[in-house]
């Protein structure tokens, strides 16, 4: 043990000496640590929020096509689905988009739900679904339109008169990724905004009672009813992991030359040593240390240096995705729009990613430096000295 504690004293003095070839290595290693980290931590991170975000997500969504299109679909399915076994409580869902030319934005309409909590609301009291006249909207639309409780929400119907909709709640902030281009407002002003047909829906919410029978219920429905589309929750989970793999792929690709610099940098440190290098090994081997003893100092000098730039580049990575929010790669992963919820996302590390970048980085460079060193270990003292 102590022999080991004098060759690591021995290699960070020795590391001390070459200190500006050792900080670009650093440098240059850490840089790659830390791109590839802050992508994987920002992909694992924002899986974990879609996961969280639908835990509450309905089991199974039926929707209608018609010409390769999402299609109103009919009420009167309702009682044929709610039929099926298994099956529980169905229920209709009207949905849709509305631009909104003051703001550039797509809103997000929906009817009101009897069961929205009022703890999620800034300030007012939610109104029942059967009230006209009145609206909650997120943080977001209220912020671009300067809009507080009490003002009014002007929307355009589908003839072009003006709806004038009270705002009587909005929604907090710290739930703008899921509110925060929402506007909820009653079934008949849904109606009338939209110009919906009235026995007709957006689509149809299924709830399962076994979630063991879920794909079972969607093949049933399928089969009931080939026009239309059932889409489970795990499929949109399914959904969400593969797009934030491919933008994660795609990001680790944009940064290639700079994963290829590492590449030529550990391939440099493997081909061979500088001639004071060289003459190191030779003056060691000439006063009596053994093999052993230079490749054990050589794998202290390839950890220390590897293992202080993976350390360096996962800190900096959490800290620019979990503190930081991400500014070099979120517009990539998250996409865009005008009304972006801003959040902060919370911290999820995959200690086997961590553990597959260590395999990746630190293993490689710490043989590479070995290589060389035993090379000129096992070759005479005189020779490597006259080099």
């Amino acid at each position: 043990m102590i022999k080991h504690l004098k060759i690591l004293e021995y290699a960070l003095t020795s590391m001390l000496r070459r200190r500006f070839k050792n900080l670009a290595i650093v440098s240059v290693f850490s840089m790659v640590t830390f791109v590839i980290a802050s992508i994987v931590f920002l992909t694992h991170a924002f899986k974990k929020e879609a996961l969280l975000v639908l835990e509450d997500a309905p089991q199974l969504i039926v929707q209608r096509i018609q010409a390769g299109r999402h299609a109103l679909i009919p009420l009167e399915r309702i009682k044929e689905i709610k039929a099926l076994p298994g099956v529980g409580r169905v229920r209709p869902r009207y949905w849709g988009y509305y631009y909104d030319p003051l703001t550039g934005a797509n809103l997000t309409v929906m009817t009101l739900d009897s069961n929205i909590k009022e703890g999620e609301l800034i300030s007012g009291k939610a109104p029942s679904p059967e009230e006209r006249g009145v609206c909650l909207i997120g943080w977001g639309i209220a912020d671009r339109r300067f809009l507080q409780i009490g003002d009014q929400l002007f929307l355009k119907d589908l003839t072009g008169k003006v709806m004038s909709l009270r705002v009587k709640g909005i929604f907090k902030k710290s739930s703008q990724l899921l509110t925060n281009d929402l506007v909820l407002i009653g079934r008949d002003d849904f109606m009338r905004l939209f110009g919906f047909p009235e026995a007709y829906a957006t689509d149809i919410t299924v709830e399962v009672f076994n979630p063991e029978e879920v794909s079972n219920i969607a093949r049933k429905v399928k089969e009931l009813y080939p026009d239309t589309r059932p889409i489970t929750r795990d499929e949109i989970l399914r959904t969400y992991d593969s797009l934030f793999n491919w933008r994660g792929g795609m990001m680790l690709t944009m940064f290639l030359g700079v994963v290829l610099a590492f590449v030529i940098l550990a391939w440099d440190k493997a081909t061979g040593l500088s001639a004071e290098e060289r003459q190191e090994i030779g003056i060691l081997k000439a006063i009596g240390w053994e093999t052993s003893d230079v490749l054990l100092l050589k794998f202290w000098e390839g950890t220390a240096v590897s293992l202080f730039s993976y350390l360096t580049g996962i800190l900096l990575a959490y800290i620019h995705v979990f503190y930081l929010g991400a500014v070099l790669f979120e517009p990539a992963l998250k996409g865009w729009s005008v009304l972006f919820p801003q959040f902060r996302l919370k911290p999820f590390v995959d200690m086997y990613q961590c553990f597959v970048l260590f395999m990746l980085t630190v293993i490689p460079y710490t043989a590479a430096t070995l290589i060389p060193s035993w090379k000129a270990a096992i070759t005479d003292p005189d020779s490597v000295m006259r080099g």
